[in-house]
């Protein structure tokens, strides 16, 4: 698995599977969509893991409560993640 930063606040570790998908919004950012249809934007990982379509299974912290561009959507603070 790869290693990222270590994670802020947040409600929890949590262990995700999904599709990276990259949104093109003032210089883009990516998210993790899980086949249930949850979304979380990233935070942290490595380049292989910030691809679009790329299958992953991202374990970190999800974070409810910060502000970003992402507009609401919860951010998965990456501790580690295996490319699928």
């Amino acid at each position: 698995m790869g290693e990222s930063k270590s994670a802020g606040k947040g409600s929890g570790k949590k262990t995700l599977s999904g599709t990276v998908h990259h949104v093109d919004l003032e210089g883009g950012y990516y998210t993790l969509r899980t086949k249930s249809g949850e979304v979380y934007k990233l935070d942290g990982g490595g380049s292989d893991l910030r691809r679009a379509g790329v299958s992953a299974e991202v374990e970190g912290d999800i974070d409810r409560q910060s502000f970003s561009i992402s507009f609401g959507t919860p951010i998965l603070r990456v501790r580690s993640y295996k490319i699928l």
